[in-house]
């Protein structure tokens, strides 16, 4: 997932209210938090650059805030990244259990079959 967290803009305007008008609209963007007007010269005469820069979120934001995303309403579903017994979160903390009164599956052990082997070696080995 690629999610947008800085913004950068510069701007041009030949005249200081071109310049404020510019800074104006970009105020109406919450994520905007520094402003800058610079008066230029060169050898065509004055101008001004505006400098804009936003911010959208921090990494830590967008990580707190994606359950929030994936759930509408507050609840975290675990189905999808757990394998073992469905169960959803509840904003009050609590854990409901789905499908409760089924019988759970038989646990297989899959190192039910395995034989130890015992391996001996003539090396001596300095630890």
């Amino acid at each position: 997932m690629k999610k947008l967290l800085n913004q950068k803009e510069q701007h041009y305007a030949d005249t200081r209210e071109e310049a404020e008008e510019i800074v104006f609209a970009a105020k109406e963007n919450e994520a905007l938090i520094m402003n800058k007007i610079s008066e230029k010269y060169n050898k065509y005469g004055q101008y001004f650059l505006v400098d804009l820069t936003y911010q959208y979120g921090t990494p830590k934001e967008v990580m707190e805030g994606k359950p929030k995303e994936d759930a509408p309403d507050g609840q975290i579903n675990m189905d999808e990244m757990h394998e073992g017994v469905p169960y959803t979160v509840n904003p009050d903390g609590s854990v409901t259990v789905e499908n409760a009164e089924e019988e759970l599956p038989e646990f297989e052990d899959p190192f039910a079959n395995v034989e130890v082997k015992n391996e001996e070696s003539d090396e001596k080995v300095p630890f």
